[in-house]
């Protein structure tokens, strides 16, 4: 009887055991055949956010202006006139005179108004080429009022000029063909003048360009 016991009571624990063991088998099975473990080793904090899209780049084609150069008028262009008179007629009568232009155009009044053109030209071209020289002031109203080099200039000014005339509107065209260099003057590269009633001692030593009417023009 004491066996009988013992024996029923080893096999309820061995049935017990058998049973145990098979549930646990079961589950890991399950879970290696039929689900994939999934292990997940980063936290929130951890987890790289997926980078923004940068936005398409679009390039807007822009019309490139050059700027354009005025064409130049008519009346400046020395190829539209056959003689000087003619250039001198097309020349800007309105047309405000800086105050370099404005000592340019009183020398060539004062020295030459009643000269022809050519003549009031070559008066110009002196003033010019002396400022352009290195051997007088490099400015035209240097040239004119350096002092003893021209007659009327009487106590380092300049007589008072009849600005409604037709001498100081041709003077003013003259002084702006020659300043641009417009018309080509018989003084060529001269840097003295005088007139022929006189004959200073200086002129010796000069070598003459150009006589034009009254005044005979030297380099």
């Amino acid at each position: 009887m004491t066996f009988h016991r013992a024996t029923i009571a080893a096999f309820v624990a061995t049935a017990f055991l058998t049973l145990f063991a098979a549930d646990g088998s079961g589950a890991n099975a399950e879970v290696s055949e039929n689900r994939p473990v999934v292990t997940t080793a980063l936290t929130e904090e951890t987890v790289p956010q997926a980078t923004p899209a940068a936005p398409p780049v679009e390039f807007v084609s822009n019309e490139v202006v050059q700027p354009i150069a005025e064409p130049t008028s008519a009346a400046t262009r020395p190829g539209d006139a056959d003689s000087l008179s003619e250039l001198v007629g097309k020349m800007p009568r309105d047309a405000s005179l800086s105050r370099e232009m404005e000592c340019l155009a009183g020398a060539i009044y004062f020295e030459s108004r009643g000269e022809p053109l050519d003549g009031q030209l070559a008066v110009g071209q002196v003033i010019i080429n002396r400022a352009e020289s290195g051997q007088f002031p490099s400015d035209y109203c240097g040239v004119v009022f350096q002092r003893a080099q021209f007659s009327f200039v009487r106590g380092g000014t300049m007589p008072r000029i009849d600005r409604g005339s037709a001498a100081w509107r041709r003077a003013s065209a003259i002084a702006r063909i020659a300043h641009e260099g417009l018309w080509d003057s018989q003084a060529g590269d001269a840097l003295y003048f005088h007139a022929r009633y006189v004959k200073p001692s200086w002129s010796r030593t000069k070598i003459a360009r150009a006589t034009i009417d009254t005044h005979i023009f030297y380099r």
